[in-house]
Order: structure tokens, then sequence, then C-alpha cells
């Protein structure tokens, strides 16, 4: 075939394909020998989409939806009546089962896309609002979580980041005395700071004494929690003045975000810079000469330090941005969420919840985004849920973690949809049946 095109070589005389077949009955078709004609190209393009992340994170979420449902047509009473008497009317049961499935989910969509039962547009359009308003600490949280994976640092101490960020974000807020075009910024600054300052240390000390970060960040977390709920009972620091309970003064207006459209509409303008976090951590990651430096070492610590890296260096700068940026969702928090004064418990999961979307977006700056996005959705949705179909919220939960399980295991949803196996995959397949023929010889 030396001299042909692929092209030319794709057909043989009189346009027949070039596999010879065989005409004894009972034979089977042989195919020329691999390498001879390349599969085409637009098999190769479907091949590499079809086992591609974007389309198993779809898949995953898809599927576990779907297990979600299920699970909300079995605690259905009206499904567990039906199913009474299922052989006797079966059809009772599948219609209560679509109906319990179909009311959760389009309430779902109510209360967190577009609710088309509402009388005006403006009610009609604000659970999207509700929605990016849950997602922005989720996105900047998130942002911390993946920046620090892909430095290859297991960062679960979002939740202390949060809570310092919180602390020093709110004695600016409570101090200062400016206008908004001061003040606000000045709470910003704070809070970055406090959060990489808390997320920097943990940095510090994995480079200097080697201490694993998922033992001092769960360590720095409740030392954190404990911090901040010494400072919102002690009269004087954070504590409301004059009152005794353990809540902060309201952050005054100056020190809070905007709001980007007119109530009802609850997004504001922490949503716009969680878009510029996202932008900023994309171009350092993926574009700047330190994030260059910070995959390598993601990549192969031993590696980068052999090109010249200083790991340690970067092992810091790592987690002080990790920390900044969930100083940043804590700054959302006092300022856009919760203005009228917080407790202890102000992080409100997002430091953990920030672990779940930082693997659901691989990472990734805009992956990290969507993934807030969409978990902001569950969240928003989940209360129309509970109030329409009376679906207990935890149902979101489980949602949640079955989507971060299937997203862990890509060969599982391979195989659940029949999708083309990771070269990996089938790599550790071949070994396995050459050492299944080897024992068996």
């Amino acid at each position: 075939m030396s001299g042909q095109s692929p092209e030319s070589s794709s057909l043989g005389p009189g346009g027949s394909d070039p596999v010879l077949t065989r005409t004894a009955a009972g034979e089977s078709a042989s195919q020329t020998p691999a390498g001879d004609t390349p599969p085409p190209r637009q098999n190769q393009v479907i091949r590499e989409i079809l086992r591609g992340n974007i389309v198993t994170t779809i898949l995953a979420i898809v599927l576990a939806m779907l297990i979600g449902g299920i699970l909300v047509a079995l605690t259905d009473p009206e499904v567990q009546s039906a199913a009474g008497y299922f052989f006797a009317r079966p059809q009772d049961t599948v219609i209560a089962v679509w109906q319990s499935f179909a009311g959760a989910y389009s309430s779902l969509f109510r209360g967190a896309i577009w609710n088309y039962e509402a009388d005006t547009f403006v009610r009609a359009v604000k659970p999207i609002t509700d929605t990016l308003n849950f997602a922005t600490p989720l996105i900047a949280a998130g942002l911390g979580v993946g920046l620090a994976f892909r430095v290859g640092l297991f960062n679960i101490g979002a939740r202390g980041q949060m809570l310092i960020g919180i602390a020093a974000a709110a004695t600016v807020a409570t101090t200062v005395q400016a206008p908004l075009l001061i003040h606000l910024p000045l709470t910003i600054a704070a809070g970055l700071l406090g959060g990489a300052l808390w997320g920097g240390l943990v940095g510090f000390l994995k480079a200097r004494t080697g201490a694993h970060e998922v033992i001092l960040t769960i360590m720095l977390n409740f030392v954190a929690f404990y911090f901040v709920a010494w400072l919102l009972a002690t009269p004087g620091l954070l504590q409301r003045p004059g009152g005794t309970q353990p809540i902060s003064s309201p952050t005054p207006v100056t020190a809070q975000f905007p709001s980007l459209f007119p109530a009802p509409l609850s997004v504001n303008w922490g949503f716009i810079v969680a878009i510029a976090a996202t932008a900023f951590v994309w171009w350092l990651v993926e574009r700047s000469s330190l994030g260059f430096r910070m995959r390598a070492v993601g990549e192969n610590p031993f590696a980068a330090r052999a090109a010249g890296v200083n790991v340690e260096r970067i092992i810091f700068y790592a987690m002080a941005f990790a920390g900044a940026l969930a100083g940043l969702a804590g700054v959302n928090q006092i300022s856009g969420t919760i203005t009228s004064g917080f407790g202890s418990g102000i992080d409100a999961g997002i430091g953990f919840d920030a672990i779940t979307v930082a693997l659901l977006g691989r990472s990734k700056a805009w992956g990290v985004f969507a993934a807030g996005i969409l978990f902001g959705a569950l969240k928003a949705g989940s209360f129309t849920m509970q109030v329409a179909q009376d679906i207990p919220v935890d149902i979101v939960v489980v949602v949640q973690a079955l989507i971060v399980l299937f997203i862990a295991a890509p060969p599982l949803i391979r195989t659940i949809f029949f999708l083309p196996q990771d070269d990996s995959e089938l790599s550790a397949k071949r070994r396995a049946r050459r050492a299944a023929k080897a024992g068996a010889a």
C-alpha cells in the first residue's frame, strides 16, 4: 500500500471495501492488519469526546439525579400506597413514581432557574439570582481548594481560612468609617489577607517541617472556629456592643456589596468579584510562569526540583493563594449574604462543600465556576422542593454525594453507559489477561 494516500487506499477496485471477505459458509470476515488503514478521523474524535472528562462529568450528574429521583419516589407516601396493590393495577404505581419524580425536579427547576408559575417576570427570574447568590461563596472557596489540588496539596482547611478571613474583614468593616468606594475594597482586602495568612501558615509549616497539609488544615479549622467564637463572645472585640450574645455587629452599608438588580432579585456585586477571581485563577495557573511552576510541582515535585523549581516556595505561594480565595468567600458571607450580624457558624459548611465543588470542576478554574453554579442551583432549588413537594432538603445532599462518588470513579460511568474505555483501563485489562494466561500456562 506504499505510495497511496489514506483517501485513495480507503476503497479498493470498483469502490469495494479493502476488507477481505471469505465466501465459504461458516467463515467470518477478516480485517486488514492494524496500521494498514487508520480508522476514520471522525471516529477517533467521537471516541475522544465520549471518554473525555466533560461527557463523564455530565453523565455522572445525570446518574446522580436519576438515583436521587428514585430515592424521592421510594419515600413518597403515594408511591408506597400504590405499590401495595402493584400486581392488581401496576399502572397506578408507575404513574405515582413518575409524578413524584417529575414533581421533585420541576420544583427544583422552579426554585433554581425559572419559576414558570410566577405572575410577573421579576418573580419568574428571581430563582436564578438566588442560585448565583448561593454559588458565589462556593465558587471562591472552590477556587482555593482547586488551586491547591493543582499543586498536589489536599487543602481541606477552607473552613478555617474562611473564618479568619471573616474575622479580619469584620474588624475592618466595623471599625473603619469611609465611603463605599474605600470601605468595601478595604473590607475585601482584609478578608483576602486574613485567609492568605491562615493558608500561608499551612504552606510554611509544610515547607519547613514536612508536616502533612491534611493534619495541619484539620487542626487549624478547629483553631479558627474557637478563635472566632472567642472573638464573638468577648466584649470590645467582635461582639455586638451592648449585648451579651456571641454575635457580631451588622455590616455597615458602606462595606456591603451593592445589589446588581433591584429587590426582590438577590444577586449582588460579589458574583462579579467571583467571576474576576475565576479569571485571575485561570490566568495564574494556566498562563503565568508561576502557574507553570505550580503545575510542575503538582505533577512531580522531584522532577520540578531537579529542574530548578523552589518547591517549598511554591507550596507556600499555593496555600497563601488558596487561603486568600477562601477568605474572599468569607467576605461574601458578611458583605453579601448575612449582613445583619453573624455567629460562629457563619461558614455554613461552605468550606467543606468547596472540596466537592473543586472535585466536580476537575480543579480547573472555569470548571469550578460551573460546579459552583450547579451546587448553588441545587441549594436554591432544595427549599422549593421542601415547600412544594414536602421533600427533605437532605435529598439534595445525597445527590451531591452521589455526584462526587461518580466523578471519582470514571471507569464506573464508562461501564454503565457503555462508553469507550480509557487507554490506561485497556492497558490494565491487557496486563490482567496476560497474567491470567501466564498463570494458566
